[in-house]
């Protein structure tokens, strides 16, 4: 059928242009130029100002970003400059003025899962990413939408991102986007409408790889990595012609032998750091999932890597060794990927502390060690990590200049500064026995970003306080596909059967800030339980932060107090940012909670519905109403289809460790959905009947539900489906009962809960 494009009467040139550029765009839209008959003059003549349009949308180069301040209305890079300070120099919403400040306007894409994006605006144009890959470009001034893009990325994808379907965002690149989706593929697409230009498949399909972060440019070089680490691949992260999308250099954070050949020499020199016997199988890890920034004087690309497949060391690197570059900053070259230094923070990591929080580059005065102690200004690179050490780093050297704890921490007494190593306790190993240790595995900062505010001096931490246990597991083998190949998740997931998932287990989290000189903590605000959202400064000595439970939040940056609210609706879990149109500022943020904590322990009230957020001064804008169908995932809101299944003891219990292990992280740990995914014991009959179909032969991979027939036998699928039948009609104790009285948010130990 062949459509005939016409521009409705009176729309102006601009609206035009976008008409014409979804017309000719891969977006979902039913117009295509290939379907036009004809095309009236007018419209003919919308088509050559669409491509003069093209060639100035999104036209963000290497001076452009070097002069980031001088153009502090625009948000063009992910973190708002290399460095990635995620400070605004804005000031007309400041501290005087904030309590006059209102919703602008709200985009609602249509999602339903976690939202983790930094939109980009550039030129009055916002670029945002959702659920699945898929990009949005809309109006910064109204949220009116001009085009989307979806990538459609398989759904049987799902079943390798360990932390749910997100994606962080996109770069930018004279006048071309640039977007990392699920699957590995990197995609260039036309700024102005969205049609993609090229794409490169940067993993290898046949592994468990996905990409979640948002690619960096630098030098006209799209810098990109990957994830997938729990499930046994092997870290790299590659540069690619932003042009052409030829890769141009690739930087691989572990050796895949200790004998070679060796891809370049870093590997040679990480070989002797790795025993020979270590589980070389499993790909080793140290994927580069998210953080990265660039020092342009010092040209030097800073990249954070991540943890290992296997974590027990004894197990992944028998005989010991610090297991480069595992848990690691990098400093590299960005023509040739050439690594300059590098700076491990956990040698020998087993706890899943990653180095691939947020970085950031700053200018601060430091004092000398020798020999008066007197300050100077030095050009540092600040990381808080998972383990719970908040790092100052020369970048230009890597040497140490401090390394204090952020937050309560028991795995180490400290860090060495003239080794730069942290002093573990003997007690926080678990590779023979069980060890609780805090951080725990989700860290005490993740991958929300933290902000740094020249003008206050401190840095704004989202952070985590939890225990951890950690079990060995003597009967543990390598098999890839399992989430986390941890023999500590297996153990801990089973133990947690009957913990509800709308109680954070040993979790409170905080905004923390701090003072890099200093070296302490300056202010705290207790935020409770749920996710702490990334973070935004201002040049109006304020900090913006989302929360869990639907709220955007102002503070003083000075002293913390809480000085503006607005309520979101939706849950909040991404860094806001801060831009200019015509003349006015604007805060936005993207609003749904998923993600690895959004899947187990938030009760969603409602089905999520993610949302683009801007607010400005003297706005009044209603919020879009929630949905009228909350999604209610605790007992009794739907009847009870599961078959009584005759199982006996031993079988639930195989089912029981089976689901912990290939299930949980989804489904919820005991069955209780959080509600970001289907609850299973209120599965229909039809499900029970179809298991196995289901389990092992895909017939949902469409819906995200892919195969486990690699990982699973008919017998072990059985088991799983007699354990989740029997939770189904499990009813629950007056624990349970009176933690659901209370909203759900009651901190009860798990072992309480058990059966």
């Amino acid at each position: 059928m062949k459509r005939l494009f016409l521009a409705p009467a009176g729309a102006s040139g601009a609206v035009l242009a976008v008409l014409v550029g979804l017309a000719l765009a891969h977006v979902s839209v039913a117009y295509a130029a290939s379907e036009t008959d004809f095309i009236p003059g007018a419209v003919a003549d919308v088509i050559a100002a669409s491509a003069a349009r093209a060639a100035t949308v999104a036209r963000v180069n290497d001076a452009r970003l070097r002069a980031a301040d001088s153009e502090p209305g625009q948000w063009m890079t992910h973190g708002r400059t290399w460095a990635e300070e995620r400070y605004s120099p804005l000031t007309s919403i400041n501290s005087s003025t904030v309590a006059r400040l209102g919703l602008a306007w709200a985009y609602e894409p249509g999602t339903h899962r976690g939202m983790e994006a930094t939109p980009l605006v550039i030129d009055g144009v916002m670029y945002a990413t959702g659920e699945w890959s898929r990009v949005y470009a809309v109006d910064a001034r109204t949220g009116k939408p001009l085009w989307t893009y979806d990538p459609y990325v398989p759904g049987a994808k799902g079943r390798d991102a360990c932390c749910d379907v997100v994606n962080r965002g996109v770069a930018a690149w004279e006048g071309k986007l640039y977007l990392g989706a699920l699957d590995g593929r990197l995609i260039c697409l036309d700024a102005a409408t969205g049609k993609p230009l090229w794409e490169k498949q940067t993993t290898d399909t046949s592994r468990p790889y996905t990409i979640t972060g948002a690619p960096r440019i630098v030098k006209g070089k799209v810098i990109i990595g990957n994830g997938g680490a729990e499930f046994g691949v092997r870290g790299y992260f590659s540069a690619y012609n932003a042009a052409t999308g030829e890769m141009l250099w690739r930087f691989y954070t572990v050796p895949a032998s200790t004998q070679g050949p060796f891809d370049t020499p870093e590997l040679a020199a990480a070989a002797p750091t790795w025993s020979k016997d270590s589980a070389w199988d499993s790909g080793l890890g140290g994927t580069v999932w998210d953080s990265m920034a660039y020092d342009p004087e010092l040209d030097l690309l800073y990249v954070g890597v991540g943890n290992a497949s296997v974590y027990n060391r004894e197990q992944r690197s028998p005989g010991g060794g610090d297991n480069l570059y595992l848990s690691s900053i990098l400093a590299v070259r960005p023509d040739d990927g050439h690594l300059v230094w590098h700076y491990q923070t956990t040698p020998g990591d087993q706890w899943d502390y990653t180095a691939t929080q947020h970085i950031i580059l700053a200018d601060i005065p430091f004092a000398k060690r020798a020999p008066d102690g007197k300050p100077e200004l030095r050009h540092v690179l600040m990381q808080a990590p998972k383990n719970g050490f908040f790092y100052v780093l020369d970048r230009a050297t890597g040497e140490l200049l401090a390394a204090d704890p952020y937050i309560d921490e028991t795995w180490a007494t400290g860090v060495d500064l003239k080794t730069g190593r942290p002093i573990e306790r003997p007690e926080a190993t678990w590779s023979k026995t069980e060890a609780r240790v805090t951080p725990g595995i989700s860290g005490g900062h993740n991958w929300h970003p933290m902000a740094y505010s020249p003008k206050s001096g401190l840095v704004y931490i989202p952070t985590f306080e939890s225990v951890y246990s950690y079990k060995p597991d003597a009967e543990f083998h390598w098999a890839p596909g399992y989430i986390n190949t941890s023999e500590s998740w297996r153990g801990v997931a089973a133990e947690l059967e009957g913990f509800e998932p709308f109680v954070s287990q040993n979790v409170s989290t905080h905004l923390t800030a701090w003072d890099p000189v200093r070296r302490e903590q300056a202010w705290r605000v207790e935020l409770g339980q749920g996710i702490p959202a990334g973070v935004l400064a201002t040049a109006g000595d304020l900090v913006f932060q989302g929360t869990t439970w639907g709220k955007l939040r102002a503070y003083d940056a000075a002293s913390g107090a809480l000085v503006w609210e607005a309520d979101t609706g939706t849950g909040i879990i991404a860094p806001p940012i801060s831009y200019e149109v015509g003349g006015e500022q604007y805060i936005a943020v993207v609003a749904g909670l998923g993600g690895s904590a959004g899947g187990h322990f938030i009760k969603f009230p409602n089905s999520n519905p993610g949302r683009i957020l801007a607010f400005k001064l003297d706005a009044h804008e209603a919020l879009p109403p929630m949905p009228d169908t909350p999604i209610k995932p605790g007992m009794g809101d739907k009847p009870v289809e599961a078959p009584v299944i005759d199982a006996s003891a031993e079988m639930l219990t195989r089912g029981r460790a089976l689901y912990a292990y290939n299930c949980s992280r989804c489904h919820g740990l005991g069955v209780q959905a959080s509600g970001l995914y289907p609850d299973l014991r209120h599965a229909s009959k039809d499900v029970y009947a179809s298991w196995n179909a289901i389990v092992l032969g895909g017939a949902f991979s469409s819906r995200g539900m892919a195969s486990f027939a690699d990982v699973l036998s008919p017998d072990d699928a059985e088991a799983i489906r007699a354990y989740v039948a029997d939770r189904a009609h499990h009813q629950p104790g007056w624990i349970e009962w009176f933690a659901g009285l209370a909203g759900g948010r009651l901190r009860i130990p798990a072992r309480w809960l058990a059966n």
